[in-house]
C-alpha cells in the first residue's frame, strides 16, 4: 500500500471482508472447527520459522529503544505460541452458539417469539505490541462466523504477517474464504482512520493497546467501539483472611508479569491484619525490586517491617495509575466499606479482587464493587479469555452495553428475533 491509494485499499479491504462475512455466516461448526484444529497445527509445526520472523521485530524493538515491558509484549516464545494453538483447540471444541434460538414463547395471538444468535459481521481490530492477538482474534472469528480487518503494531509487523499467512492457509485448507481474516500489511497511521471510518463494510471496532491509542478511536470512530481504556485492577486484603493464602495471591497478582492490564497496581489492606499482612507481602516486593507507593500508614509498617525496601508517598494520581511495571501503590483502609468505596472511585472498572475468610464480606464485594471482573480468593491475573474458559479473547470490555469483561464468542454475536406463526394476522 502506498499513501496515494491507501483509502482504495482500505475500500477493497473492507469490500473483501463484508463478502467473505456472508460465507462465513453460514459455514457449518464443522468447517468452522477444522479449520480452528488446522491453525493450531501449524502454529506447531512453524515454531521456528514464526521465531525467525518474531526476532527482527524484537530487534528493532530494542534498537528503537523500547522499554522492557512493551519488548516481552512482542516475545513469540514457544510457550506463547502453544498457548495459542490450545486456545484455538479449546474453541473447536466449544458448542457453536451461532443458529441457537432461545427464549421462545407463545403469545395471545398464536405466534412463538424468540431470539437467534447470528455473527456481528465484520469487525475491525486494531491492536499494539502483542502478535498473539493475531491469533486470538482471527480463531474468535472463525469461531464466531465473522470475518475480520486485523491491524497490528508497527513494532511487530513481520510476526503478525507471519501469523496471519497461516491462518489464511488454514482458512483455504478448510474450504474457506481467505479474506474472512485480513491484515492491513502497512504500517502506515492513516490506515486506521480509514478502517474506524467505514460503517458500510465494518460493524464493530476493537481497540486494544495504550489508553492514547483507545481514545483516539473512541472519539474519532464512525461505527461502535467495544473497548477499556486502562487496567488499574485492585486486590484488597480483608480482615478476616488467610495471611499465607493472601501473600501468595497478592504477589501473584503483581509479580507473575508486570505488562498485563489485569495485573494489579493497587493494594488495600484492611487495617486489622495490615501490620502482619505487609510484612510479609514487603519482603516479597523488595525482594523482587518492587516499588511501593504508599499512604502514611502503609510506609510506616513497611519501613519498621522492610529495611532497605523502595518506598515512595503516594500521589493522588497514583491511586488511579495503570504502572505496568514494577511499582505499585498501597493503602490501608478501615475495613470493607472503606475497599469498596476506594475500588468504586479510582478503579477503572476492569478487575478487583478480595482475599478473605467471610462469606459474607464476599459476597458484598462481588454485588457492590462495579467491575467488569470481581474476584472472590483468586489472582487478578485469572482476568483473561482463556483463562475464563472462552478459548480466547478479543480484548476485555470495561463498557456495560452489549458486552463487558473478556469478549469471547457470544461477545462477537448479536440477537435478532425470530417470529414463528401458522398464518396468524394482526387484528
Amino acid at each position: 500500500m502506498t499513501t496515494r491509494n491507501l483509502a482504495d485499499d482500505m475500500h477493497a479491504l473492507g469490500a473483501q471482508a463484508k463478502a467473505a462475512s456472508a460465507h462465513m455466516a453460514k459455514a457449518s461448526a464443522a468447517v468452522k472447527n477444522t479449520a480452528l484444529r488446522k491453525l493450531a497445527a501449524l502454529l506447531r509445526a512453524n515454531i521456528d520459522a514464526l521465531q525467525i520472523d518474531n526476532a527482527k521485530d524484537i530487534e528493532r524493538a530494542v534498537a528503537a529503544g523500547l522499554d522492557a515491558p512493551m519488548v516481552d509484549r512482542l516475545k513469540l516464545t514457544p510457550k506463547v505460541l502453544e498457548t495459542c494453538a490450545q486456545g484455538c483447540e479449546q474453541l473447536a471444541a466449544m458448542p457453536d452458539v451461532i443458529g441457537e434460538i432461545m427464549g421462545m414463547k407463545q403469545q395471545p395471538s398464536g405466534i412463538r417469539v424468540g431470539q437467534m444468535r447470528v455473527p456481528l459481521g465484520v469487525f475491525g481490530m486494531i491492536f499494539e505490541s502483542r502478535p498473539n492477538v493475531t491469533i486470538e482474534a482471527a480463531s474468535l472469528s472463525i469461531k464466531s462466523g465473522n470475518a475480520c480487518i486485523l491491524r497490528g503494531g508497527s513494532e511487530a509487523i513481520e510476526s503478525n504477517k507471519a501469523l496471519a499467512k497461516l491462518v489464511q492457509q488454514a482458512l483455504s485448507e478448510s474450504g474457506l474464504p481467505t479474506d474472512a481474516v485480513q491484515l492491513v500489511p502497512t504500517t502506515d497511521r492513516e490506515a486506521v482512520g480509514h478502517l474506524i471510518a467505514m460503517p458500510e463494510f465494518v460493524d464493530v471496532i476493537i481497540p486494544r493497546g495504550g489508553k492514547g491509542l483507545i481514545e483516539r478511536i473512541s472519539r474519532d470512530a464512525k461505527v461502535p467501539v467495544i473497548k477499556h481504556l486502562d487496567g488499574n485492577c485492585h486486590t484488597y486484603v480483608d480482615d478476616p483472611c488467610d495471611i499465607d493464602m493472601a501473600v501468595i495471591v497478592a504477589d501473584n497478582a503483581k509479580t507473575q508479569k508486570y505488562s498485563p492490564c489485569n495485573a494489579s497496581e493497587s493494594l488495600l489492606v484492611a487495617r486489622g491484619v495490615a501490620s502482619e499482612f505487609l510484612a510479609k507481602i514487603g519482603k516479597i516486593y523488595a525482594a523482587k525490586g518492587v516499588e511501593m507507593r504508599c499512604c502514611p500508614e502503609a510506609k510506616d509498617i513497611l519501613a519498621r517491617s522492610v529495611p532497605g525496601a523502595k518506598l515512595q508517598d503516594a500521589t493522588e494520581q497514583d491511586w488511579f495509575e495503570e504502572y505496568l511495571g514494577p511499582i505499585i501503590s498501597i493503602k490501608v483502609v478501615a475495613g470493607l466499606d472503606a475497599a469498596i468505596a476506594h475500588i468504586n472511585h479510582y478503579s477503572s472498572h476492569h478487575t478487583d479482587a478480595i482475599l478473605t475468610r467471610d462469606h459474607m464480606h464476599a459476597q458484598r464485594f462481588l454485588r457492590e464493587v462495579d467491575s467488569a471482573s470481581v474476584m472472590v480468593n483468586a489472582s487478578t491475573r485469572f482476568a483473561d479469555g482463556f483463562e475464563y474458559g472462552l478459548g480466547a479473547e478479543i480484548g476485555i470490555s470495561t463498557d456495560k452495553f452489549h458486552a463487558r469483561g473478556p469478549v469471547g464468542i457470544e461477545g462477537l454475536t448479536s440477537l435478532k428475533y425470530v417470529v414463528l406463526g401458522q398464518g396468524e394476522i394482526r387484528v
